[in-house]
């Protein structure tokens, strides 16, 4: 009988060490969902739009869609995409967005959308700063009326972005507290915080950010909690307002390109750059 459970909490044990192991080495392909593509010409997912090309700090080209906006001091939304797709699923925001008479910038991380490159949570802070090099130098934006979006995961790029490089704004959608509080969420049988390379502290940084900040939530999130999002907006430093969109999920429309959200980027712009 004892042999037996010897025996069997060995095997229990070798299969947590493989598990764990395997995460260890896998956990990038659990974190980022790049899709490759095909990406369609900028003009045929979003009118009025062009396609450029970003280049990061450590030499990579990224490919980006730039939507100008309707006069040469209209106010520009940088959005930074969520850790799955590519920028096209985001060409309704930029749609409507444009449609508000604000300029959009969709751009694709490394090891999406066709970009070389693997993800990671250093690399991904170099590829938003090479969105907003190219937006200043080449959009002829001016940084005072620069806004930055972050989906989910692009919540937290554009957070550390802000903490150097201060916006006139910033919209989060669906944050979490960081990324082993979410990870505990969907493997809390897992030492998830021991085991993760990229930690992406959003509620940490956003205390540090001194603009206007905007959350956006979905009631329903099964991805990110609501009470995480909740967390992030208490943490704030600048919070101006929380936007709930009752009974959404983390991928529901009305949180891609909804009334509720589009609205409150616009409300965020107006109110930040006097628009």
């Amino acid at each position: 009988m004892l042999r037996s459970v010897l025996r069997a909490a060995l095997i229990g044990v070798i299969v947590l060490v493989v598990v764990v192991g395997l995460l260890w080495t896998f956990q990038r392909r659990l974190i980022y969902l790049p899709d490759d593509g095909p990406v369609p010409a900028a003009a045929d997912a979003v009118p009025g739009s062009r396609d450029v090309e970003l280049t990061t700090a450590d030499g990579l080209a990224l490919g980006a869609w730039f939507v100008p906006g309707p006069t040469a001091d209209a106010p520009a939304v940088l959005v930074a995409n969520g850790n799955g797709g590519h920028r096209a699923v985001r060409a309704p925001l930029a749609r409507a967005l444009s449609a508000a008479g604000l300029a959009v910038l969709l751009f694709d991380y490394r090891g999406y959308g066709g970009n070389p490159g693997s993800p990671t949570e250093a690399g991904l802070a170099l590829d938003v700063r090479a969105a907003r090099d190219w937006l200043l130098a080449e959009g002829g934006v001016s940084a005072n009326r620069l806004l930055y979006y972050g989906e989910s995961l692009g919540a937290v790029v554009v957070t550390e972005l802000a903490v150097a490089h201060p916006p006139a704004g910033l919209v989060l959608r669906s944050p979490f507290v960081d990324l082993a509080a979410v990870g505990r969420e969907h493997y809390p049988f897992l030492p998830v915080r021991l085991l993760l390379r990229d930690r992406y502290p959003v509620a940490e940084q956003v205390a540090r950010v001194e603009v206007p900040t905007t959350v956006v939530l979905g009631t329903a999130d099964s991805i990110v909690p609501p009470e995480q999002s909740k967390a992030v907006a208490a943490a704030a430093g600048q919070l101006h307002r929380t936007v709930e969109a009752r009974g959404a999920d983390h991928n529901d429309a009305v949180l891609l390109d909804g009334d509720q959200l589009v609205a409150a980027v616009v409300e965020l712009a107006r109110l930040t750059t006097g628009t």
